[in-house]
């Protein structure tokens, strides 16, 4: 198995960033019932205001092949449109569990 974990830091007003980390986490939260290689995704919203990063994902996956299959998919391209205008840093790690 594969955990990925990634973080955003959004830019704007925070209502603008809560609002838009709010859709992109309910998004990202369907997507195992449509991609197939997620057997899991857990979203969380950064409840600390000391700190920069506004949302965080961990995904599992079967094999780190499936992690780019994963990234592909549509419904996974069409939840990260969400933030493309307002995405200001992504950070990701991947490792075998």
């Amino acid at each position: 198995m594969v955990k990925h974990i990634v973080m955003f830091k959004l830019q704007g007003s925070d209502e603008l960033r809560r609002e838009t980390a709010l859709r992109f986490k309910a998004a990202l939260d369907a997507l195992p019932g449509q991609i197939d290689v997620l057997q899991s995704i857990e979203t969380a919203l950064n409840e600390n205001p000391a700190e920069d990063w506004d949302i965080v994902l961990t995904a599992i996956v079967p094999t780190m092949a499936d992690v780019a299959v994963y990234a592909k998919h549509p419904a996974h391209v069409a939840a990260a449109a969400i933030i493309k205008d307002v995405k200001e840093l992504r950070a990701c790690v991947d490792y075998n569990c």
